[in-house]
Parts: C-alpha cells; sequence; structure tokens
C-alpha cells in the first residue's frame, strides 16, 4: 500500500495529442457555478450592475479554459487524480528569491537550475517579476502591469521559457499576484487622474478629508514610520485616495464588480502561464469597511473563496497561497471555516511558528511555542503551510499575549526582550538586527535581519571568534530543521542556505535606504557561494546541512502533510518534540532550544512506542538504545534529532 508515499507527479513539457475532454471542464463547471454565484452574490447581488458583471465574470471562466494549454490541461488531470493533493508530498522543498538580486535576469537563472537541483531544491517561488517603477516599487509590489514582465528581469517569454526548462526538471513554480492595490502609475491610475470616473471608481477616492479622517479613526498603520495614515492627497484632482501601505500604492475598490473581474483576469493570466501555486499578497486588506480596523473582514475571505472557486473550474492545477500574516486565530480561517473548510485557500504562511522559534531562540525557552499548537493544529485536512524561518519580509511577533502569559511572562516586558535581543540592544546579545517599522504611539515594532545575522553569525565573523562561528552555524541547523519537519512545504530564502549575513549596501540606494528589510535581501557574489565545495568554510557547513536536512524530508514519507503530527511532552523547557508518523513509521523530531546541555527522559518516547528499542538519527547518523523511563537522552546545546523508529 503506497498511498502515503506521495510524490510531485511528473511535468508533461511534450505537446500532447490529444485535449482533455471538454466534458470535465463542463463537469467542474456544473458541480461548482452554484457555488460560485452565492459568492457573488454575497458581494454584489445589489449592486446596479450585477447582472452584466456576472455575465462577463463566468465568460471569463470559459476564456479561461479555452486558452488553457494542452499540456496543462493533462496535467490539471494528472494532480486531480492524485489520492493526496500533490503539494502535500514530503518532496517538496522550496526557495524564495528575487531574481535581479540573485542572478540579474530570468535568462539566468534558467542557468542556475542546477545550483537548485544539486541543493534539492524542487519549488521556486520567484519575487515579484512584474512592471513596477523601479525607485518605487516596494520590492514589486506597487505594479503598474500585470501582464508585462519588468524588463529588468526579461520577459513573458523568457519566464515561459524557463517554467519549461523547469518542467523538464521536475520543478514547481510559485509566483505572486497583488489584489488589493496597484502603483499609482497603473494604466487605471493614469487614466484615474485624467479624470475618468470609471477608473476612478477602480480606487477609493474622497472630495474630502471627512470619510479618510472617519477611517483612520480604526484603520491600524502598516508602515508608520515611512508612509503614516492610510490616505494620500492627489493634487491633479483635488481628492484623498486610500494607500494602506505605501503613497505610491493606490488600494482597488473590490466593493466594484469591474474590479474584481479585471484581477480575475489577471489571476488566469499567471495560471496559463503555468504558475503551480499563485500567492495572493496581502488578502486581509481586500475589503475596506468603516468603522473596522479594514482588515480580515468577511468580505475578503469571501472574495479569496471566489477566486478559488473559479480556479478549481477553470485552472485546477493551481494552488492559491493566501499571505496573511496576521494572528494565529485569524490566519486558520484562511484556510476556510466550518463548511467552507479547505475551500479558501490551499496554503497558507505558518508566520506564527516562525515567530514563535525566534522566540524560543531569544529566551531558550519553549513555552511560549508550545502554548500556540493547539490553535495551529486546527488547519484543515488537504491544506498545508508555508513553513519558513526567513522570508523577503520582516518578522513581526504576531502571536496572541494569552500565550505569553501562559508561559510565565508579561507580555508588554517579554515582547520587548525579543525586539532587543535581535535588534543589538541587548547585552552581549549575538544576534544583529534592526527594529523595522516602529510605532510610536502604541510601540510596536518588528524586526529586519538575515538568518545567519540574527543566529550570531555576523558578529561573530567580524570578532573572528571560532566557537562562536560554530555556535551560530548551530543555532542555523536548529532553526531550519524544526521548520523543515513540523508539517508543510519548507521555503528558503535565498542566501540563506549559504550563510549571507546582513547586506547593508541598501543604505546607498535612494530607492531602498528607507526600508531596513533589504539588508537581509542580499545581492549573490557567486564567488562566495562556490566556497560551498571548501572544507572548513562556513559556506560549506551550512550548504551542507541544508542539503541534508532536505534529503532527509525527502526520503522519510511521514514528512508530507498528512495532519500527522503529535506533540509531545518532553517536561523540559528548553526541549520541544513531536512525533510523525506514517503507517509503520515513527520519526521523533526533538530540538533543544538553551544554551546548556540538558537532558529528556527515554519515557518521552516509549509514551508514544512503548515497545522502542532502537532509534535511529537521520541528521548525525547515530544509533541510540532506549533506556530505562529513569535513564536520558542528553542534548548538547542548540542540538536536535530526528528519530526514526527502528
Amino acid at each position: 500500500m503506497q498511498i502515503f508515499l506521495i510524490k510531485p507527479i511528473d511535468k508533461v513539457v511534450e505537446k500532447a495529442t490529444e485535449d482533455i475532454p471538454i466534458t470535465q471542464f463542463e463537469q467542474r463547471k456544473q458541480k461548482d457555478i452554484t457555488h460560485v454565484k452565492l459568492l457573488y452574490d454575497k458581494l454584489y447581488s445589489k449592486h446596479p450592475s450585477y447582472t452584466i458583471s456576472f455575465n462577463k465574470f463566468l465568460k471569463l471562466i470559459d476564456e479561461a479554459f479555452s486558452l488553457r494549454a494542452s499540456t496543462q490541461k493533462k496535467l490539471d488531470a494528472k494532480k486531480d487524480n492524485q489520492i493526496n493533493k500533490w503539494f502535500l508530498s514530503n518532496t517538496l522543498c522550496g526557495m524564495s528569491l528575487y531574481v535581479d538580486r540573485f542572478c540579474e535576469t530570468l535568462q539566468n537563472l534558467n542557468l542556475k537550475l542546477p545550483y537548485f537541483k544539486e541543493l534539492g531544491i524542487n519549488l521556486l517561488h520567484l519575487m515579484p517579476l512584474m512592471e513596477s517603477p523601479l525607485n518605487e516599487s516596494d520590492g514589486g509590489y506597487a505594479v503598474s502591469n500585470f501582464k508585462k514582465i519588468d524588463t529588468r528581469f526579461g520577459t513573458v517569454a523568457d519566464l515561459k521559457h524557463l517554467q519549461k526548462s523547469m518542467y523538464k526538471n521536475d520543478m514547481y513554480l510559485m509566483m505572486d499576484i497583488v489584489l488589493n492595490h496597484t502603483s499609482n502609475k497603473h494604466e487605471w491610475a493614469l487614466k484615474a487622474l485624467k479624470g475618468e470616473k470609471k477608473y476612478q471608481d477602480y480606487f477609493y477616492f474622497f472630495d474630502d478629508k471627512q470619510m479618510p479622517d472617519l477611517l483612520n479613526k480604526t484603520m491600524p498603520e502598516v508602515f508608520p514610520e515611512t508612509s503614516p495614515g492610510s490616505f494620500t492627497y492627489v493634487q491633479e484632482l483635488d481628492k484623498w485616495v486610500m494607500t494602506v501601505f505605501h503613497q505610491y500604492q493606490w488600494d482597488l475598490n473590490y466593493k466594484n464588480p469591474a474590479v474584481l473581474n479585471e484581477m480575475l483576469e489577471n489571476v488566469f493570466f499567471y495560471a496559463n502561464l503555468g504558475v503551480d501555486i499563485l500567492r495572493i499578497d496581502a488578502p486581509a486588506f481586500l475589503w475596506k469597511q468603516e468603522g473596522t480596523t479594514c482588515q480580515n473582514l468577511p468580505e475578503a475571505h469571501t472574495i479569496i473563496q471566489l477566486i478559488k472557486a473559479c480556479v478549481q473550474i477553470a485552472t485546477p492545477g493551481m494552488a492559491i497561497l493566501a499571505e496573511a500574516i496576521v494572528s494565529p486565530t485569524e490566519i486558520m480561517k484562511y484556510f476556510g471555516e466550518d463548511d467552507t473548510a479547505t475551500m479558501e485557500s490551499d496554503f497558507a504562511y505558518n508566520a506564527t511558528q516562525m515567530a514563535l522559534q525566534w522566540d524560543a531562540l531569544a529566551t531558550g525557552d519553549t513555552r511560549v511555542m508550545l502554548a500556540a499548537q493547539q490553535q495551529l493544529l486546527k488547519k484543515p485536512y488537504g491544506t498545508s503551510w508555508i513553513t519558513y524561518t526567513r522570508c523577503h519580509d520582516d518578522i513581526g511577533l504576531a502571536y496572541d499575549d494569552y500565550m505569553i502569559g501562559e508561559a510565565g511572562f508579561a507580555p508588554y516586558e517579554h515582547r520587548l526582550f525579543i525586539k532587543n535581543y535581535y535588534s543589538n540592544n541587548y547585552p552581549n546579545t549575538p544576534a544583529v538586527g534592526a527594529l523595522f517599522s516602529v510605532n510610536e504611539k502604541t510601540g510596536d515594532a518588528r524586526l529586519s535581519g538575515s538568518l545567519a545575522s540574527l543566529c550570531g553569525l555576523e558578529k561573530a565573523i567580524n570578532n573572528n571568534d571560532t566557537e562562536a562561528i560554530k555556535l551560530s552555524i548551530q543555532k542555523i541547523a536548529l532553526m531550519q530543521a524544526c521548520s523543515f519537519f513540523i508539517g508543510g512545504v519548507p521555503m528558503l530564502f535565498y542566501g540563506d542556505e549559504i550563510g549571507y549575513t546582513n547586506d547593508y549596501t541598501y543604505l546607498i540606494d535612494h530607492g531602498k535606504n528607507y526600508d531596513n528589510r533589504w539588508m537581509h535581501r542580499p545581492i549573490i557574489n557567486w564567488q562566495k557561494n562556490e566556497k560551498r565545495y571548501n572544507q572548513g568554510l562556513p559556506e560549506h557547513s551550512i550548504f551542507s546541512l541544508t542539503k541534508h536536512l532536505i534529503t532527509i524530508r525527502t526520503i522519510l514519507p511521514a514528512f508530507a502533510d498528512l495532519k500527522n503530527i503529535l506533540w509531545l511532552h518532553t517536561n523540559n523547557k528548553f526541549v520541544i518534540g513531536f512525533l510523525r508518523e506514517v503507517l509503520n513509521q515513527k520519526v521523533f523530531c526533538i530540538f533543544n532550544y538553551s544554551n546548556t546541555s540538558t537532558n529528556i527522559s527515554w519515557y518521552v518516547f516509549k509514551q508514544n512506542a512503548p515497545f522502542a528499542k532502537i532509534l535511529y538519527d537521520h541528521y548525525t547518523q547515530a544509533t541510540f538504545t532506549v533506556g530505562y523511563d529513569y535513564e536520558f537522552i542528553t542534548l548538547a546545546p542548540y542540538q536536535f534529532f530526528i528519530l526514526e523508529l527502528k
């Protein structure tokens, strides 16, 4: 019986000789169209253009399927026919990267595919590629053309060529779509500036400050340092426009059904480029309503469910990821709730677990992390996490105060310690990072810094401290291992696989120096990456351990995301542990987050494997004989084990 040995399906790249029968599309449409109408009606049933808009909406679904290549339709069918969804596989491992900072162009990225194969990466998340103004791009999230690759990276033809090469190498593609806003240089915004009422209605325009002031009373500021408030005065029109993120990013008005129609067309454009996972940026902000925070509103969830339903009909091979970096309770809602469970997003970022790992690393105490797991375990079967230690964004301490309280800490003082520890404002901290988006009114702040620098490697190298270098590399291994094995698809951030420390060149770039997140978005020096072959150097150690962790995950079916995680009672606040189990395979994952050696009883394992005798550690390749309940297994500082029951 092999149903748990989930592997990504073989890619089809040759021209198909025959197409998938149209009846399969019609069957999906017949099955789901009532649900689509119900969702659409929730948003627009009272809108004066409802009938015309809905008919256009339905036409987009038909057109998307008709434009879909026969090879992609066959691939859709293969993905649909798997017993478990393709993206739950333990053999998937991703990397997120900026094409220009990684290797300049899409054509060059095509030449780097052997590098990913060497490491074990088979899913690439390409950070925003679409056209955006050079010095007002927000890292590509201020899009001025959703269907044109920015000339800095190449062309749509280059992307298609890369995608074909990736398919031949059994690799998957993930891309972003920015649904919440456009650049103020987008065609719609430029037409609005010329006074065209149709396009002004694509955005939130106000003739005076009365409504902006009312909305600002309940809307939190996203970037209080660099872009305070949520509205910008447009002198050419003598109007105010909503700009929740930056002043050059105009929020789209989804109360206008024409906007949803336009953006669904863009979603299908990405799907038919061959995108396997579509990352919806900032979905929490999609719907605005006075008297609310304008985040996580029910209508925002309805929009994502509607997009998901349409994708499932026309382009079902593409999975949906909601980039909702919100509280643990709110994150879970992006998978769908109750009757809509699994019908909203296929993926969400496990941002809570990411932040909790940094909490545990700073404190050496895992109790806050454990307090959050009951909430995170509510993720419905058939959906998955993107798990990670670092990404392009800042680290927000987005876990609840009660979780901190359950661990015996005072929430305000605890968060202050974490921020000081990682921003180099705590005595003798090894971490080198910076506070991001400090809100002087609330005291809130997030954190910037690379994985290596936050784990102490930058300071250790600068001090030429050999022991500190070794310890920082062990911390990197610990952090990556936990995110690799806890459940979901691991997503490395480029440069972390080789130990890049903070890159401070952003300070001399006028388009970036206002945003310290660029310190952990390095420009890759390929001579440095070649050092992965030089034993004794940090680059070799970090690349090798990362590759080893990926290999372990790939060969053990227990790490498929089948809602198969059981948290262990280690009776040691320094150590967390969980069991991943499939059929007769049991793998115990144990992590010591403290800077001292510590012990856990063999009884921790025997609680869930009463007859356990031999445990094999896949990381160190050591074998342990299980002792009596009163005997112990010892973990060195920041040590972890991946122990398979033999």
